[in-house]
């Protein structure tokens, strides 16, 4: 009951300060950078990367495409370096799937680790603010409709493959999620879709219909990545910042892998600018 209840307050603080900090465009910037940074140092345990070189490079990426994104001047060839950094994570990420199906550990040599935080973890929350960023001025119903739509697609997830789940989804890497929990939270993620059309007036039913698909496919591929690179380093959790649910990672780990593919598909059928 105790562990309950500290995993109920856990997850609600976390909520809540994601929630309020969508009201404030600065808010978001910096909770993101925070999130960035704390999510960067779980990683780099986990891939036993002991360099900082990857937060320098965080820290370079996210303030120049954070500092864009308050207006305050534009930056020549922002918008072309935006495009190749989608295409190289979204080919990292390719890769990190092909190797999760493929391989019986993920290769680690020393410049795979830089390209992964890089391209991988740092990339995403930059993705995540140009997400928010749809909108001009700022409006930040599709960064939360995709939040919506990841807790919708995770809760869903659980209680269908609770108690309906027979088939496993992929029992070396993570024994407990099953097909029809896969396919429980991809059906609810979809009418998620038809009320976030709804009620935010944001983008159509049409494109939250997609994106609930791509969510729910991508979301899980990254919540499986996630759990093999932590089944490499033997461990549990990515780390220990949220009582009762593991590492701020553990938690970010499905729209951090979807954030990129999410962009791709504003930036190609929406006409993001």
């Amino acid at each position: 009951m105790k562990e309950i209840l500290v995993r109920s307050l856990s997850g609600l603080l976390y909520i809540l300060l994601l929630l309020i900090s969508l009201k404030y465009q600065c808010a978001l910037i910096i909770l993101f950078f925070i999130f960035g940074l704390i999510c960067m140092l779980e990683f780099t345990r986990l891939i036993q990367l002991k360099s900082k070189i990857p937060f320098i490079i965080f820290i370079i990426l996210y303030s120049v495409f954070g500092y864009s994104q308050l207006g305050l001047n534009y930056i020549q060839g922002l918008d072309e370096a935006t495009q190749i950094l989608m295409v190289i994570s979204i080919f990292v990420e390719l890769f990190l799937i092909k190797d999760l199906f493929s391989e019986r550990t993920i290769p680690l040599f020393s410049s795979k680790r830089f390209i992964i935080t890089t391209f991988y973890l740092s990339s995403a929350f930059v993705f995540l603010i140009l997400i928010a960023n749809y909108h001009k001025p700022y409006n930040p119903c599709i960064l939360l409709g995709t939040f919506i739509l990841v807790w919708t697609n995770d809760t869903f997830a659980f209680l269908v493959g609770k108690n309906f789940g027979k088939q496993k989804l992929f029992e070396k890497i993570s024994p407990k999620k099953t097909v029809e929990g896969f396919l429980g939270g991809l059906f609810f993620s979809c009418v998620a879709s038809y009320f976030i059309a709804t009620f935010t007036n944001s983008l159509s039913f049409t494109s939250w219909l997609v994106l609930s698909i791509i969510i729910s496919v991508f979301g899980t591929l990254g919540d499986l990545i996630e759990s093999k690179f932590k089944r490499q380093a033997d461990v549990k959790d990515s780390g220990a910042i949220m009582p009762g649910h593991g590492g701020l990672l553990d938690r970010l780990d499905s729209i951090i892998f979807a954030a990129p593919f999410i962009y791709l598909f504003l930036r190609v059928f929406q006409n993001v600018p």
